[in-house]
């Protein structure tokens, strides 16, 4: 039936549309932040979150949160969300529209079982019991709770407040503070920002984990005492806002980290002033700093400013805490086990030639062995260890890389992941036997899928888009047979415009390394015109950009500009391919000179193209992509035009923990970042430079931009300037997006 379905779409995809397709896009037609205008050329996706027993999934339907079954899409309301609504009026005292929004949302946060809420609203935490109807504020604190979650058999719910962690018993609503010195500086549980950035993941600021059995919790304590301040002001309102967050930059001191153990049930119920009631004294002084229950693991192995704690996760049985551990410019990787008690051993360690890359969690199996993924022969591939760091066997291998691993179905013994084994352009889903053998693809045709498994590993929504088709999901069970369409996704509107052809090509560079590279070329495309070209590059250390997958607004926007008379030439250079960590180890200590001379073969590709014209290429990026274009238009002549946006212009300026796993700190790698820094180079300036910047940026600081805008202006080299107040490191405010993209467009066509 699959097989079917992706034969009569590549048939469609094939044949030459009707006339009807005549339309031109328009900026305010793929950008316009008026619903009206805008048309939805990517259609819907679907949110669906799998229930716990793994036969139905939470998904939203005319505006009410309903229970669908998996296989045949019946629904049937999830909950009495009118008797929630209820609640939150009389007990919460909500108003009854911001009642009926709560209880009828996707995002809802449900116990495991699924027999409870737990909802943050006026500034406290409240629960509410599904069979009884019954809602109880749990915090009643002026301070912010943050982080909530409950604790896996639902008994307790963990917070966050004033950077100490807490836990609540959710039936009598009694709180016990496990840590007592959460401060501005001392995190406790919760995640500094370049921890967030750079090892956890953006938008992850939780740095806690349940034990299985729920009666402890690991977390993070991390001291920003050490780092320096970076100042961030909102000039738009009349009295400036001022942001002061610690930002380490390459070479300064990193927060630094202990990983803690806390025993709830142990735990006392203390008051916040660390008295016990009835009792006339004070609690010793390690109590009332820590808690009365906290252990922390032995880390003398290591020097506190130059350890990083990259992953923690509990083993299967809930006996030891696993955690990665590595030096500050990440040359190794050790995976530790800790006891509770605060006792700890190296596992095994991981090295590299260059840097060791933070690896997932170890996934557990039931005989207390476990799977690990590496990047060890330069290729990320999966291994099966026992406890105590002995290797059982290494299960895939080949000049591919398995990327998300989604369960492990035991009792078939199955593995499921994706992976890049028939495609470095477009991920596919696969499994393979517990015990190693042949790699089995489950998914079938081109473009790229991803999966979401249901917890018993028995199906799975399987998402697919290619670079002409929006995103579609179909529910598929764990062989990979289609069940039933949950979503086509027809877009009707993307046939009446007129697009150019995208495609995908293989580059050598100078000494034979194949790039993947795309080309949009318009869409009356005459061969015998000379065309202009405009390169897209991100060109950062694992980052591809091709791929043959839905783009989204960008890739409608190149499309745009192909409508216009461009080719739009996306090609990956080496070290951002994504073919294996080995691709990326030549940009240690060194970045930008390797990435450049792989476009600049690029670009010798397309100049022996005859509808090609090389003396107007330009190039356009953001954020490693704005380094990579400001440090092509001062180290090049090849570009006529460059727009570099969030730009990093000097890796001096970047925060530590990414810089460092390339770059080493400036102390170990002067001649680096001299050699590397866009700012020294700034009176080679060739061609015409926009640089556009987020005011707010807090993740690549403007001040990156405002050194180069400085440098260039001493140089007397002239360039254009785009500010964004109040945007972040990505432009995000729709009006502003789309005066982004008209000023981009208008940019392009004027200059090249």
């Amino acid at each position: 039936m699959k097989r079917a379905f992706f034969g009569l779409l590549a048939l469609f995809l094939l044949t030459p549309f009707a006339s009807a397709q005549e339309k031109l896009l328009t900026v305010d037609e793929i950008f316009s932040p008026d619903p009206a205008v805008r048309v939805p050329f990517g259609g819907t996706t679907v949110r669906v979150t799998w229930t716990s027993d793994g036969r139905s999934f939470r998904q939203m339907r005319d505006g009410r949160l309903v229970r669908v079954n998996a296989e045949t899409g019946e629904a049937v309301p999830f909950f009495d969300d009118k008797r929630f609504a209820a609640a939150l009026v009389v007990v919460a005292g909500m108003s009854a529209a911001d009642a009926n929004r709560i209880s009828n949302s996707i995002t809802l946060q449900f116990d495991k079982a699924e027999s409870a809420i737990l909802l943050n609203h006026a500034n406290d935490l409240w629960h509410y019991t599904i069979a009884t109807g019954n809602l109880k504020r749990l915090t009643n604190s002026k301070e912010e709770e943050a982080e909530a979650d409950f604790s896996p058999d639902g008994k307790w719910v963990s917070f966050v407040r004033e950077n100490d962690l807490f836990v609540v018993d959710a039936e009598r609503a009694r709180e016990k503070q496990l840590t007592r010195d959460g401060s501005n500086n001392i995190y406790n549980g919760s995640l500094v920002w370049v921890y967030e950035e750079e090892l956890y993941g953006r938008g992850n600021k939780r740095g806690y984990w349940w034990s299985p059995d729920s009666s402890k919790i690991a977390f993070l304590r991390l001291d920003d005492s050490n780092v320096p301040p970076f100042v961030i002001p909102n000039d738009t309102v009349t009295d400036q806002v001022l942001e002061n967050t610690p930002y380490p930059q390459p070479g300064d001191p990193n927060p630094t980290v202990r990983l803690g153990v806390a025993d709830v049930l142990r735990s006392s119920f203390i008051p916040n002033a660390g008295r016990i009631p009835g009792v006339g004294r004070r609690l010793p002084s390690a109590v009332q700093r820590f808690g009365d229950a906290v252990r922390f693991a032995d880390l003398k192995k290591y020097k506190p400013e130059d350890l990083l704690i990259g992953r923690v996760a509990w083993s299967g049985d809930g006996g030891s805490v696993f955690f990665q551990a590595q030096n500050r410019e990440q040359t190794f990787l050790d995976l530790v086990s800790a006891t509770p008690d605060g006792k700890t051993s190296v596992v095994f360690t991981e090295e590299s030639p260059a840097w060791v890359a933070i690896n997932d969690d170890p996934k557990f199996l039931k005989d207390g062995t476990f799977l690990w993924q590496s990047e060890r022969d330069g290729w990320n591939h999966l291994y099966h260890y026992r406890a105590d760091g002995t290797l059982v066997k290494r299960l895939t291998e080949g000049k591919w890389e398995v990327r998300n691993v989604y369960g492990v179905d035991e009792a078939a013994g199955w593995i499921y992941f994706s992976g890049t084994k028939d495609s470095h352009i477009a991920e596919n889903i696969y499994r393979v036997k517990t015990t190693g053998g042949e790699v089995e693809r489950l998914s079938k045709g081109e473009g790229s899928h991803s999966a979401l498994f249901n917890p018993t590993l028995t199906h799975y929504v399987a998402g697919w888009s290619d670079v002409k088709t929006p995103a579609q999901q179909r529910l598929l069970k764990a062989d990979g047979s289609v069940v039933r369409v949950i979503n086509e996704n027809r877009v009707d509107a993307l046939a009446q415009y007129k697009l150019g052809p995208a495609d995908f090509l293989k580059v050598k560079t100078r000494d034979g390394f194949e790039m993947e590279a795309m080309m949009i070329r318009p869409p009356d495309f005459d061969a015998n015109k000379k065309y202009p070209v405009l390169i897209y590059t991100y060109a950062g250390p694992h980052a591809p950009q091709v791929r043959n997958g839905w783009g989204g607004s960008r890739y409608l926007w190149f499309q745009m500009l192909a409508q216009k008379g461009y080719v739009v030439w996306v090609c990956d250079n080496r070290t951002a391919s994504g073919k294996g960590m080995e691709s990326t180890w030549p940009v240690y200590k060194n970045m930008g000179p390797l990435e450049l001379r792989d476009i600049e073969d690029g670009i010798g590709y397309l100049k022996s193209l005859t509808f090609i014209d090389p003396s107007r290429i330009g190039m356009f990026g953001w954020s490693y992509g704005g380094f990579m274009t400001a440090y092509a238009m001062t180290h090049s002549k090849s570009f006529k035009m460059g727009i570099a946006g969030g730009t990093v212009s000097d890796w001096a300026l970047y925060d530590s923990i990414y810089t460092e796993r390339y770059m080493l700190t400036p102390q170990n790698n002067r001649e680096g970042y001299e050699k590397t820094s866009v700012l020294r180079a700034a009176k080679d300036l060739h061609g015409r430079l926009l640089l556009i910047h987020g005011m707010m940026d807090d993740n690549v600081h403007m001040q990156n931009t405002t050194k180069l805008v400085y440098e260039l202006q001493k140089a007397g080299k002239q360039f254009d300037l785009m500010l964004y107040p109040t945007q972040r490191h990505g432009v995000s405010n729709p009006a502003q997006v789309h005066h982004w993209y008209s000023m981009m467009t208008d940019y392009v066509l004027r200059n090249l």
